[in-house]
């Protein structure tokens, strides 16, 4: 059974594992809201400048320097804490919950915070998921600068949810550490219709971003490649209804269309690891939908042909 917390009368202890530009951020915060933070990284000078120096943060919320926050290179370093946020790229998610679940306690929660699906399922091969929380960042523009210098464009909502839905006290209490952190937070009781609603335009700009190397107005602005990015699109939505998910629109084009019409300036971030000559979330976003339409017997003749197109590109990254 999920335990039930009641909100410390100490400040909590946070470990964020996975400390990119993401999780740079959710720790910065939580350690100028007087929380114990440590993070957790394998990018040992990122470490390295967080530990000695401090963590600059630039850009929506200023310019600052975040002094006191505890930098390791590993979770057991770190020790037990309140609340692991585990915030690496979805690729990294199962090792990250293997590492967690030796120094979890059993009052310990941790919250996952990725693009695409299955972050669920991978923790779930590590530990008992009684204590896990699904969560989502919208309208989170952010970069690393250099190592201990992160800048974010904007942040929006962060949105939290049970694993296995509902509402419980410590699902209010995750929102309230947030909150009070200086986030916009917000907790739902459908955490998977939240996840389903940003992994679909997620499908429509990323991997086609990618496999073309254009910005979302760069995509949209050309008819060929719009068509390929709505029909990303509408293959996940396809999905999503077979998969009994309650999307909050009818209307899937016209709710993309507005998506990319917000952003035209943007670039996913699938297209900024090819920037950096890394390996994407290709197989937890646009390669999920081939994955789960042969599970239901929906074709995803886009998805596949994008897809493969990105795979051929990273077939020569390191």
């Amino acid at each position: 059974m999920p335990i039930m917390l009641e909100p410390p009368e100490t400040p909590p202890k946070i470990v964020v594992v996975g400390a990119g530009a993401m999780g740079s951020i959710y720790a910065g915060f939580f350690a100028e809201a007087g929380y114990h933070v440590s993070v957790v990284d394998i990018w040992a000078e990122h470490i390295s400048a967080i530990a000695k120096v401090g963590l600059r943060l630039e850009g929506a919320s200023g310019d600052r320097v975040v002094r006191g926050i505890r930098a390791f290179g590993t979770v057991e370093e770190a020790g037990p804490s309140d609340l692991f946020v585990i915030a690496t790229k979805a690729n990294g998610v199962g090792q990250a919950a293997a590492s967690i679940a030796k120094v979890m306690t059993p009052k310990s929660l941790v919250l996952t915070i990725q693009n695409g699906l299955g972050a669920g399922d991978r923790i779930a091969r590590h530990m008992i998921t009684d204590n896990v929380l699904l969560g989502v960042a919208e309208g989170f523009g952010a970069s690393i600068k250099a190592p201990g210098h992160i800048h974010h464009n904007a942040m929006r909502l962060i949105r939290i949810g049970e694993l296995n839905g509902g509402e419980t006290a410590r699902l209010e209490w995750v929102e309230m550490i947030w909150q009070n952190a200086g986030f916009s937070a917000q907790a739902f009781a459908d955490i998977h219709q939240l996840i389903w609603e940003k992994f679909i335009c997620n499908v429509m700009c990323s991997a086609p971003c990618a496999a073309f190397d254009c910005n979302i107005g760069e995509l949209f602005a050309d008819k060929d490649r719009r068509r390929v990015a709505l029909g990303c699109l509408v293959e996940a939505y396809e999905i999503g209804i077979a998969k009994g998910i309650h999307f909050s629109f009818d209307d899937v084009l016209a709710h993309g269309t507005k998506f990319a019409e917000l952003m035209p300036n943007a670039n996913p971030s699938m297209r900024l690891d090819h920037f950096a000559g890394k390996k994407s979330e290709i197989d937890a976003i646009n390669g999920m939908v081939p994955v789960l339409g042969k599970e239901l017997g929906i074709a995803t003749p886009y998805n596949d042909t994008v897809v493969a197109l990105v795979r051929t590109k990273e077939a020569s990254f390191q």
